[in-house]
C-alpha cells in the first residue's frame, strides 16, 4: 500500500475505535491501533484530516484526537445541541453542524471558531463542502437545501423542499449532488438547481457515498448496499454486506480498483475491492474487522489523499483569484489561509480594525 491507512469508527457505546489498515500483494490485514473515549454520549458524526481525527456526540462536544502523537487534543465547545456532522476541506479548516441550527467554520491551526452560521431554523442534518472548497452544502429540518459561498460565510441560495433532507453529497466533480429523504434518493444538477433524476431504495436510506462521479454506494436500513448509476437512474448491482443495517459507506482508490468500507451496527467493519467498469460485478471481501460495539459512524484516515488535496488547492485557480475578484468589490477582506471571510459591514470601519478576530467569532 502506497500510503498508511486507518478505518476510524464511532459507536453508540461512546468511544471511537483506530485500526491500521496494512495491505502486502492480495493479504490485508487490520490491526487494533488505537481507541478514544471521551465522549459522554454515543458519537454521532466523524472526520478525519492530515493530522486529526474529530468525532460528534449527543452530548454537544466535538472531541480531537491527535493522529501524529496518537493523544487527545481537546474538545471544542460551541454548539447548543447534539453534533449532527462533521466535514475538514483540506487540513486548515472544519465545518461542523448541529441541532442547534448552526454551522461553524473552525481553524485548525489554534483551533478557534472562525464563523458561526445561524444556517437553518431547525436542525442541521448534513452537510457537504464542494470539491473547489467554495461552496458547501447543507439540508436541516426547515424544509430546506441552502447554498453557502464559502469565500463570504454567507448564504448564496436558498430552495425550499418538500421534505426535510437527511443526507446531502457533493459528487467528486462538483457538478451535480445527491439529497435524501427517507428512502428517496434525488440528484440535482449544480447549473440548474433541479432534480435530474430520482432513485427509491427499498428501505429507509441511512448513507451515501460516490464511488465515481456516476457511481454511487447506496445503503439503508438492511444488510444489502446497493450501487446505483445517477446517470441512467438503474441500479447496477448490489451485494450483502453485514448481518444488520449498514450505518456507514466511505471508499478510497487504489491503482486499478477502489476500495469499499462499510460499518455496521453488528460491530464489523469491512473493506470491499470493487472494479469501476461499464459492467459493474459484485465486490469481493478484502477483510473484516469486530469491534463488538454497535457502530453508528465511519472515517478513513489516509495523509495521501489529504496531501493531494492540498497540492491542487495550492494552484493559481484557487485564493490568489478569489482575492482579486474580491478586491474590485472594494471590500476590506481578511484571509484565513485559503478562505477569504468578509467582514461585518454593519460595523464602522474603526471597530473592524480592532475586532478582527472577535467579529470573525460572532454568530450571524
Amino acid at each position: 500500500m502506497a500510503a498508511a491507512l486507518e478505518l476510524i469508527a464511532g459507536s453508540y457505546e461512546q468511544v471511537a475505535f483506530g485500526y491500521r489498515v496494512d495491505a502486502e500483494g492480495e493479504e490485508w490485514t487490520a490491526r487494533p491501533d488505537f481507541t478514544h473515549h471521551a465522549h459522554l454520549a454515543s458519537i454521532s458524526a466523524v472526520a478525519a484530516s492530515e493530522r486529526f481525527v474529530v468525532t460528534g456526540s449527543k452530548d454537544e462536544t466535538i472531541q480531537l484526537y491527535d493522529m501524529r502523537s496518537k493523544t487527545e487534543h481537546g474538545s471544542l465547545l460551541h454548539h447548543d445541541g447534539d453534533i449532527t456532522c462533521l466535514e475538514f476541506y483540506g487540513s486548515d479548516h472544519l465545518l461542523s453542524g448541529g441541532e442547534d441550527g448552526l454551522i461553524c467554520v473552525w481553524s485548525t491551526k489554534k483551533w478557534e471558531c472562525i464563523k458561526s452560521i445561524h444556517a437553518h431554523k431547525g436542525h442541521v442534518t448534513s452537510l457537504s463542502v464542494h470539491p473547489s472548497g467554495k461552496l458547501a452544502l447543507s439540508v436541516g429540518t426547515d424544509r430546506t437545501l441552502r447554498t453557502w459561498n464559502l469565500i463570504t460565510g454567507r448564504s448564496a441560495f436558498i430552495k425550499n423542499i418538500k421534505h426535510n433532507a437527511e443526507m446531502v453529497r457533493w459528487s467528486p466533480e462538483g457538478d451535480k449532488y445527491a439529497v435524501v429523504h427517507n428512502d428517496t434518493l434525488s440528484i440535482y444538477d449544480l447549473e440548474t438547481a433541479s432534480v435530474t433524476g430520482t432513485l427509491t431504495n427499498p428501505k429507509r436510506i441511512s448513507c451515501v457515498k460516490f464511488l465515481s462521479n456516476s457511481v454511487l454506494a447506496v445503503a439503508g436500513d438492511d444488510d444489502v448496499v446497493r450501487l446505483c448509476d445517477v446517470k441512467t437512474e438503474k441500479w447496477l448491482c448490489e451485494f450483502k454486506a453485514h448481518e444488520t443495517r449498514v450505518k456507514a459507506v466511505d471508499c478510497f482508490h487504489m491503482d486499478d480498483f477502489c476500495v469499499v468500507a462499510t460499518a455496521s451496527n453488528d460491530g464489523f467493519i469491512k473493506l470491499w475491492k470493487l472494479h469501476l467498469k461499464e459492467e459493474l460485478e459484485r465486490p469481493t471481501l478484502l477483510l473484516e474487522v469486530n469491534t463488538t460495539a454497535r457502530l453508528t459512524c465511519l472515517a478513513l484516515w489516509k495523509p495521501s489523499s489529504v496531501q493531494q488535496v492540498t497540492e491542487e488547492r495550492e494552484k493559481p485557480t484557487s485564493s490568489q483569484e478569489i482575492t482579486i475578484q474580491l478586491s474590485k468589490m472594494k471590500r476590506k477582506v481578511r484571509l484565513c489561509t485559503e478562505t477569504v471571510i468578509l467582514e461585518d459591514e454593519s460595523k464602522p470601519k474603526k471597530k473592524k480594525k480592532r475586532g478582527g478576530k472577535k467579529q470573525a467569532n460572532k454568530t450571524v
